[in-house]
């Protein structure tokens, strides 16, 4: 999964730092750029005895957002999850000097395991497909039960509003990625169809769940987990960077998108019932994640799947103006870009849907 550097960094100020701050990691090394992370670049350290780590630093130049690509905060919450039962890497040290390599950055365990790009586990079989949803559905249970001041995080996030804090967040983030200008095409990258009408239904508090407050991972999905190499278990949780403190809601439907994002994007139906033998159905897999989390997310999942798709697009956006800026480091950064306006129309799709829902049960 690690290949050639398409972001080069410094390796000889890097060995330089790491040889003063971190002896567990012995030069010279030896980097790669992984394929994945859409945001943050990601690069795998070999060292000198064969040890792999894993470096997580910000992007190149200036960026668009200042609350994005917080690799601080990434390391903040995986050091403190450590003394959880949450899986995460052993994250080893955070260097904010952006002298040494450009950026800041971090240097974290490199978990021997499987990844997954597809959520319907191909080449497995139908028994372990199920268990590795089972797990992944427990595993997100096991984050949302920890209670941030318990491991000294209750100043990580705020413990209430947060639905609300996102849609204004995410407005400003893209009526500023809006504007974003390709530099070779000179057109710029442009407002979310709908975005309007879509604010106005979320904003309405009418309309929200109830507060409820945990951690929130914000990106969880199942391929920023790491499994057991050989059994199905969720060892290693990644890519934290939009963690927070805020409403489960968001992260449950984050995780079990793929039932209906599946054909949206023109896929083969693989999470429809019985296509796929092991897939759990949506129902069990809101039970599974209740059972493990203490709580029914089952009466909020319209709202929070609307608002799933409302993120998604905003973030879809925001690969598009990194892509258009020519700072995306993912190698696949321009098909997403592609996906930014259909999320958006789903988007609406669905926030009539929800308000029908509403309208029904005023009746």
């Amino acid at each position: 999964m690690a290949g050639p550097l398409r972001q080069p960094i410094d390796i000889a100020s890097l060995e330089r730092y790491i040889g003063q701050n971190l002896p567990v990691v012995k030069t010279p090394l030896d980097v790669k750029q992984f394929g994945f992370g859409q945001s943050n670049p990601t690069y795998q350290l070999t060292a000198s005895d064969g040890q792999k780590f894993v470096l997580r630093k910000k992007p190149p130049g200036k960026l668009l957002s200042k609350t994005a690509h917080m690799v601080e905060r990434e390391y903040q919450i995986i050091h403190a999850l450590e003394q959880t039962d949450v899986p995460v890497p052993k994250a080893y040290i955070l260097c904010e000097d952006s002298s040494v390599i450009g950026t800041p950055f971090y240097i974290m365990e490199f978990l021997a395991g499987r990844m997954f790009t597809d959520p319907a586990f191909p080449g497995v079989s139908a028994t372990e497909r199920n268990e590795l949803w089972h797990d992944a559905l427990r595993t997100l249970g096991k984050l949302h039960r920890v209670d941030p001041k318990s491991v000294g995080m209750e100043k990580f996030g705020k413990p209430t509003g947060f639905y609300d804090r996102q849609i204004a967040t995410l407005t400003r983030i893209s009526q500023t990625q809006a504007g974003a200008v390709d530099v070779d095409t000179k057109q710029a990258v442009g407002e979310l169809p709908h975005i309007g009408e879509n604010v106005r239904f979320f904003s309405d508090r009418a309309s929200q769940p109830r507060d409820r407050s945990t951690f929130v991972h914000g990106d969880y999905k199942i391929d920023n987990l790491v499994f057991h190499a050989t059994e199905p278990r969720v060892i290693g949780i990644l890519d934290w960077e939009m963690a927070t403190i805020g409403h489960p809601l968001s992260d449950i439907c984050n995780l079990t998108s793929p039932w209906h994002m599946d054909t949206n994007e023109g896929k083969a139906a693989a999470f429809q019932p019985g296509h796929t033998p092991g897939i759990p159905t949506r129902a069990q897999s809101l039970e599974w994640y209740g059972q493990a989390a203490g709580w029914d997310p089952r009466a909020d999942v319209t709202w929070g799947d609307a608002f799933f798709f409302f993120r998604s697009s905003v973030i879809m956006q925001g690969i598009a103006a990194r892509y258009a800026l020519r700072q995306a480091s993912s190698a696949h950064a321009r098909e997403y870009a592609l996906k930014m306006k259909p999320f958006a129309e789903e988007t609406y799709q669905r926030v009539r849907v929800a308000e029908a829902e509403r309208a029904r049960g005023k009746l």
